[in-house]
């Protein structure tokens, strides 16, 4: 398929997320601490200290997650050394511009937090057996491959799907981001939308999810992706951006081909009563390759049903077909990992997730079989017997 100009990547609103991670903009002006590189695997038995009381654009949680992948030279220097180590790694991800623009998007979010009188207080807090399906509980304490095969279907390679969501939360949560809508209307807010590509939806870090959200990657989502997409930092997934997005008459009724700003995205329905709206996926592709055509394998079209996750690859290019008629509302949680952004700088072979990469590589082993044949053949016919 020859794409129609060029693909989107669907990233944050300038504002940012709050936590600094993800941008792609490179900074390499600013000191850095020499050659020391990050550990690929973390150092499990290493304990991280606390970085609750850091004052910064980045989320503590990711110190402290970034702490296990430090190089063994810097496990034991002061705390104040490693701080400024990890805030120079992370600080290459966002320029100075756009961290101005994070710790404002923080003081809007602390407004919004401290003013906004939530309608739902229960979905603030993680309850798994109120939120979750019980077959997808059981597979997550069970926390095998096996048991995660048992609830997963794959209809396309590397994109799964589950029921995950009860039907009651979904209900909950569609009415806390309403009744959140609502409220910025009536006071006269403005409300930051989730992306560059959606003009509808909210950010629901912004009013008060952000920490429920983090316990919901950490403990739902990281141990599906540490088995199913450890090669693009699955299993280092340390930071989240959550929102919802809405489709249908007077919203977004469609969403151009893009890549997510992720290394694994959940997308769940919401409801409600809808059709159309179905996501079409063309294939995983490095920025080189981004608007390389797609091979017939590759076209998958999923359809949504409410509480059903899909789970993918940020860099899996996809979009959404127009919602026909009712209006649909979906969860998006961009799943991202800080080490996985950093040690993509060392790679020197290509990206083996990329469908295009592959292909290449294929080729090129093809071409050297058949010219090494092709050489062994000419020197055979031309040996004296």
């Amino acid at each position: 398929m020859s794409l129609d100009g060029a693909l989107e990547r669907r990233e944050e609103s300038p504002a940012g997320n709050g936590n600094g991670n993800g941008l792609v903009a490179v900074q390499p002006a600013r000191p850095t601490y020499g050659d020391r590189r990050l550990r690929l695997n973390p150092n499990t038995e290493h304990k991280p200290e606390r970085y609750d009381d850091v004052q910064s654009e980045f989320d503590p949680a990711i110190f402290s997650s970034l702490e296990r992948h430090l190089p063994p030279s810097m496990l034991e220097v002061p705390r104040d050394a490693k701080i400024q180590f990890m805030k120079e790694i992370l600080s290459r991800y966002l320029p100075e511009g756009d961290r101005d623009r994070v710790r404002r998007h923080k003081d809007y979010r602390q407004k919004l937090i401290s003013a906004y009188q939530p309608l739902h207080k229960e979905v603030y807090s993680l309850h798994p057996s109120a939120f979750f399906m019980p077959t997808f509980l059981k597979a997550i304490n069970d926390n095998t491959e096996e048991s995660f095969r048992n609830i997963l279907s794959e209809p396309s390679p590397g994109i799964y799907t589950f029921a995950m969501l009860q039907p009651s939360f979904c209900e909950l949560l569609i009415d806390e981001v309403e009744n959140f809508e609502k409220w910025v209307n009536a006071v006269k807010l403005k409300i930051m939308r989730p992306n560059t590509m959606n003009k509808y939806g909210c950010v629901l870090d912004d009013f008060g999810l952000e920490t429920m959200l983090n316990k919901f990657m950490e403990e739902f989502i990281s141990p599906i992706a540490r088995v199913f997409f450890p090669e693009v930092g699955g299993s280092t997934l340390d930071s989240h951006h959550g929102f919802v997005v809405e489709y249908g008459k007077d919203k977004d009724l469609e969403l151009g081909f893009h890549v997510d700003d992720s290394e694994v995205t959940l997308n769940v329905c919401l409801g409600k009563n809808f059709s159309g709206g179905e996501l079409f996926f063309r294939g995983v592709r490095c920025d080189k390759h981004v608007n390389s055509e797609t091979q017939p394998e590759e076209f998958f079209d999923y359809y949504h049903v409410t509480g059903q996750a899909v789970l993918h690859h940020g860099r899996h290019r996809h979009g959404a077909r127009p919602t026909t008629s009712g209006h649909r509302i979906n969860m998006l949680l961009w799943c991202r990992s800080s080490v996985f952004r950093e040690m993509k700088k060392y790679l020197k072979d290509f990206p083996s997730w990329c469908g295009e990469c592959h292909r290449e590589k294929k080729e090129r082993q093809r071409q050297s079989v058949a010219t090494t044949k092709q050489a062994f053949l000419k020197g055979c016919g031309g040996a004296s017997i």
